[in-house]
């Protein structure tokens, strides 16, 4: 149960930026719903794809797809709400990047991968949706191309295998991680941290 509340909290929060950068775009309500969708479920279908869980899984349960159209709705309603779209779009997909980097390293630890799989898992089903969203948005995917985003991933999947380590009780490990993924974004953008650049300026 644990796990299913976390799972579909990062849904919402990766539901919500895929309205936002929607909106921003000026798509139409079927544009919005079709790209919080993919942002939502992107990175967790490609997921389930490598580990071979058949059916997906959001295709297995109705709660995945109605808490989507649910959030969509109350995304509009409230859409003047959220004033500041940029901003709101990074907290969101910072949120869901740090709820579904630990969902996917949980996924490869249950299929029993390594915990380096494991990590790269966590970092796909974080960041992939956002590809996906950016690419369908005709946007440089951020992944790609701005300041730290799947290394936060990394960071706190590496963690999560640190502190298992420990005499942590597991629920403490999990929230611990996702904690490290979203301060290590929040980190980087506030003070302009990114990887090296290949280009000279």
């Amino acid at each position: 149960m644990f796990y299913l509340i976390i799972d579909l909290l990062g849904l919402v929060a990766f539901a919500i930026s895929g309205v936002l950068a929607a909106l921003h775009k000026r798509l139409d309500i079927f544009g919005v719903f079709i790209i919080a969708f993919v942002t939502a479920v992107g990175g967790g279908t490609i997921r389930d794809i490598l580990i071979g869980i058949n059916p997906v899984t959001w295709l297995q349960n109705n709660v995945y797809m109605y808490t989507i159209i649910i959030t969509v709705i109350l995304a509009l309603i409230f859409r003047e709400k959220l004033k500041y779209l940029r901003t709101s779009l990074f907290l969101f997909d910072t949120i869901g990047i740090g709820l579904y980097t630990l969902i996917g390293v949980e996924k490869g630890v249950a299929a029993d991968l390594s915990a380096v799989m494991c990590i790269a898992l966590g970092t796909i089903t974080a960041c992939f949706g956002g590809v996906i969203r950016d690419i369908l948005c005709n946007d440089i995917p951020v992944i790609f191309h701005k300041e730290i985003y799947a290394t936060a991933c990394v960071a706190g999947g590496g963690v999560y295998f640190l502190l298992k380590l420990l005499p942590i009780p597991e629920d403490a490990v999990f929230i611990l991680s996702i904690i490290i993924v979203i301060t290590i974004r929040l980190l980087a953008v506030k003070f302009k941290l990114a990887l090296p650049s290949i280009y000279k300026n």
